[in-house]
């Protein structure tokens, strides 16, 4: 078994504690819970801080949600490769878009329970347009996406209604659109509205 912060004996139900009592004593606060299926891919928008990472494994720990996250690859190597791997970090590697995809379905076939959580901008720094790999997994896998946000503004963060993907990005996508309009990053000037490239993965 591969222990991380999500699976630890004692240690995982400690942090558990200081998570909320973190969340709490900060003011924020839950608005929606993570949804109850045993495979789904996760997105998390906007990220444009440093601070995105560390609040979303807070909230993956109060709602006891066994999250993996991808990382890029230069993240894993010495002498920090072993503390984010712990941390349920999966290397990848940006330049094998569509490998990553394939490999990751392929995780998906293979586990009975398994969730990847996705940041689409693939960056901190404000872009035009999301990756679209988040969706091409979840297609190929046949999960649901389960939207997730951090409101900085408001101090919430949670969970929306999952999506099935149709097959049809821009539809879903507009979907998507709705949901996080309204929701506010940390560094709002480097937070875009969801759009992505025409016939780009």
């Amino acid at each position: 078994m591969r222990y991380t912060i999500f699976n630890t004996p004692v240690v995982t139900s400690v942090l558990r504690g200081i998570s909320a009592v973190i969340l709490k004593a900060t003011g924020w606060r839950k608005a929606g819970p993570a949804p109850d299926l045993p495979k789904y891919v996760a997105i998390f928008a906007p990220h444009t801080s440093n601070w995105d990472l560390p609040m979303v494994l807070f909230y993956a720990l109060v709602l006891r949600v066994n999250i993996v996250w991808l990382g890029k690859d230069s993240l894993f190597r010495a002498p920090f490769g072993v503390f984010f791997s712990w941390f349920s970090g999966m290397p990848v590697d940006r330049n094998r878009a569509h490998n990553i995809v394939r490999q990751v379905v392929r995780m998906y076939d293979s586990r009975e329970r398994f969730i990847i959580a996705i940041a689409p901008e693939g960056t901190r720094k404000k872009v035009r347009e999301w990756k679209t790999g988040f969706y091409h997994i979840a297609h190929g896998a046949g999960v649901p996406i389960a939207p997730a946000f951090v409101d900085y503004r408001r101090k919430i963060a949670g969970f929306g209604p999952t999506i099935t993907p149709t097959g049809d990005i821009a539809a879903d996508m507009a979907i998507i659109r709705t949901f996080y309009a309204g929701v506010t990053g940390k560094h709002p000037d480097k937070q875009a509205e969801p759009e992505i490239a025409e016939n780009k993965d």
